[in-house]
């Protein structure tokens, strides 16, 4: 290579690696626990031992509740063509001990899973009320726009549910059109068109873990209580009123101790409230935007 040639070169490669790295600075720098790509796929992991809500909850005492069994590890979204493929993985191996496909199920028994998504972070399009029987809350600029429910209940009772106990918010409610198991995983795959579009890196998430209730309270959507004293079947740890969030693990934003930063969220609520309780009275949960906002 001549002299001039070689200078060229170098001055071609300068160039390409300049504009590398201000692309590369324009970008939203991800979070240590968050994996991101730019056509909205991630991966978000969180930390073990914190299935106990606002650090004080107890399993239900049926051994059907195995240690780690609602106890979120890591977050995944897997867009493809059509559709997106969402994960949710705990840390035990999620087990049938209902034998779920005798009732039309999806191959699990004990664990329920509510992701909502903010696909615009626009304060008053969304709703801010979770969905029945969870006791939380969003904040008016994270209001969730539609709710991803991963349960191991068939397609038909799913809808039946939600047409009796969430009917305002139906047309945001997405019922996965698959729910498998795969180990340690929850996975269900929803259509695009479901999303209103493909996720971006700019769609925040929050992803609730609760236990699917076959017989729930008239006002509960297929959620399981979490009382003062746990019993078979029951989440102790909370009150016996709808005051306390019946969340037993959610992910929560970067930054800090995760685990205290979740009791923190989820102990603010109004503990004196008992018959009558407003939603002011609700734990708020953020929504966390593992790729940037």
């Amino acid at each position: 290579m001549t002299t001039s040639k070689a200078l060229r070169f170098l001055v071609a490669a300068a160039l390409v690696a300049g504009g590398s790295a201000a692309q590369a600075a324009d970008a939203p720098a991800a979070p240590p626990n968050a994996t991101c790509k730019p056509n909205g796929a991630f991966s978000f992991t969180d930390p073990t031992g914190d299935d106990d809500g606002p650090g004080t909850y107890k399993y239900p005492t049926d051994a059907v509740y195995k240690p780690g069994s609602f106890d979120i590890t890591e977050f995944q979204v897997n867009p493809s063509s059509d559709s997106v493929e969402f994960r949710v993985t705990v840390k035990s191996r999620i087990e049938d001990p209902w034998d779920s496909p005798a009732w039309g199920g999806n191959g699990f028994s004990v664990q329920m899973v509510f992701i909502f998504i903010d696909t615009d972070h626009v304060a008053g399009s969304g709703v801010r009320d979770s969905m029945p029987g969870l006791n939380l809350r969003f904040a008016p600029d994270e209001a969730w726009d539609k709710v991803v429910i991963i349960s191991p209940q068939p397609v038909a009772r799913l809808n039946s549910e939600v047409e009796q106990k969430a009917a305002g918010v139906k047309s945001r409610v997405i019922v996965p059109r698959s729910t498998r198991v795969s180990g340690r995983t929850l996975v269900a795959t929803v259509d695009k068109a479901q999303l209103g579009g493909m996720p971006t890196p700019a769609w925040g998430y929050q992803v609730v873990m609760q236990s699917n209730e076959g017989f729930p309270a008239k006002s509960d959507l297929l959620t399981r209580k979490v009382n003062e004293f746990e019993g078979q079947h029951r989440f102790g740890g909370g009150t016996d009123y709808d005051s306390d969030p019946h969340a037993i693990d959610i992910i929560v934003p970067p930054g800090g101790d995760a685990t205290a930063k979740q009791h923190e969220i989820l102990s603010k609520y109004n503990k004196t409230a008992t018959t009558e309780v407003k939603p002011e009275d609700l734990a708020q949960v953020p929504m966390v935007y593992p790729c940037g906002k």
